[in-house]
């Protein structure tokens, strides 16, 4: 039977409309579009991550000291938190997250394009999540990585100067660094992989609070005198908090709702419980018992080891990554803190720096397809490795001098430390005229 003529030119037509269209079509398809299960997995994640300084650390952190000392601390963490959040606003979030237009400088740092938050509404995506859901879940890692450097330095330095330290460590180590890492800068470029922070903020904050202890130097009566926790029911309570945060710390930054969140949880959850085990054997046999807070800390050593690779490796990796946690920090965070003789009040460096390297390292080892890890087939455990650690090096390199300088500088201007009388008070009554218990 002949074809219509009319017929046969609107089926041409119609080919062309299609052919024309599919660029566009094209473009709609990948255009961003809002995801509600994400999105509500994520505003979750930044409330559990929010509620890893306050009141996980504060609490973690306060039980440790003495009860004397016990209010400035939780007072540290609370003011970092309102300072990291407006600075954050600021430009933080602009310089860590938003592309440089030169090239070469955003190798460095981004650009302050959505300073103030200029530019971002409502409507604005970060992938399949508002942009201001994103950027307040970066908050909540900008909070806590100053707020960890609390725990190296705690019971002696001025209020007035922690403030003016940490907002200056904020803006020249934390946000170039983090902008390296997860803003399309150099560390980026080259593969370094850091899922939720070993870099950007573990070993960040640890090699800080070293340099801090340093600076300032030693409690009065440290080592000779005992300072024990003056409440390691808060200590406890404090590194549970943490344990449950974490959850939107790892799997948070999958940004998603889906697999690689849930494997970066179980991945999470083996190695916290495999580190806490690691110290708690490792303490029984080195001293002859276990002791709380040995467990609540290798707990914590197992988090932050594991916070770097929770989006690489399977549950091998997280089992070995977390026992090797577990048992060098401990020793970390004892004989050689003794052997050296440097007073990190509370361990930062010991297992926050030690911890965030070990497991910097490892997830160039255990992201291998054959070490059950997510690694792509051609992934080089070699290759990865050498990567992994020109991070690590680069990171401790430019955290210690930067901050080296800015102690140094506060030191010989408004001074670092309490006076001696102010010390032995208790930072409660001298700086801030309260008591947390009532004798």
């Amino acid at each position: 039977m002949q074809k219509n003529p009319l017929t046969h030119l609107n089926g041409l037509l119609a080919g062309a409309v299609v052919t024309a269209l599919l660029p566009s079509l094209a473009l709609a398809d990948a255009t961003p579009t809002l995801n509600s299960g994400d999105t509500a997995w994520m505003l979750t994640s930044t409330a559990l991550v929010l509620f890893m300084t306050i009141p996980g650390l504060a609490l973690f952190y306060a039980g440790m000291v003495r009860a004397k000392n016990v209010l400035s601390v939780l007072m540290q963490c609370f003011a970092i938190t309102g300072l990291a959040t407006i600075l954050w606003m600021l430009y933080g979030y602009s310089l860590a997250f938003t592309p440089n237009s030169n090239e070469t400088l955003n190798m460095f740092i981004g650009s302050l394009d959505k300073s103030l938050l200029l530019g971002i509404t409502p409507d604005s995506l970060q992938g399949t999540i508002p942009e201001y859901l994103f950027m307040t879940f970066q908050m909540t890692f900008a909070i806590i990585t100053p707020a960890l450097i609390v725990g190296a330095f705690a019971e002696r330095m001025k209020f007035s100067a922690m403030l003016i330290f940490m907002g200056l460590w904020l803006t020249l180590v934390y946000v170039p660094v983090c902008h390296w890492v997860w803003g399309g800068g150099w560390m980026a470029g080259d593969g370094v992989i850091d899922f939720a922070g070993g870099t950007v903020v573990h070993i960040n904050a640890g090699i800080a609070g070293l340099i801090a202890a340093l600076v300032i130097g030693r409690r009065k009566g440290y080592p000779g005198s005992a300072m024990p926790p003056h409440n390691l029911t808060l200590t406890v309570i404090g590194a549970s908090m943490l344990w449950v945060g974490w959850f939107g710390f790892n799997a948070g930054s999958a940004v998603a709702a889906n697999g690689l969140a849930a494997s970066a949880m179980a991945a999470t959850q083996i190695a916290t419980a495999a580190a806490a085990l690691g110290w708690m054997f490792s303490e029984w046999v080195s001293h002859g018992k276990p002791s709380v807070l040995g467990i609540a800390s290798g707990a914590v050593a197992g988090l932050v080891a594991i916070t770097p690779a929770c989006g690489s490796v399977g549950p091998i990796g997280a089992l070995a990554i977390g026992l090797a946690a577990g048992v060098i920090c401990f020793f970390s965070a004892t004989k050689l803190k003794r052997a050296l003789g440097y007073d990190d009040s509370l361990d930062v460096f010991g297992v926050h720096a030690v911890g965030g390297i070990i497991g910097a390292i490892l997830v160039g080892v255990f992201a291998a397809p054959s070490l059950g890890g997510l690694g792509a087939d051609t992934f080089s455990i070699g290759s990865q490795v050498i990567i992994q650690t020109k991070g690590v090096l680069a990171t401790i390199l430019y955290t210690a001098v930067v901050s080296f300088v800015l102690l140094i500088i506060l030191k010989y201007t408004i001074g670092l430390r309490v006076d001696e009388e102010q010390e032995t008070e208790g930072l409660d009554m001298a700086l801030h005229d309260e008591r947390g218990y009532i004798l």
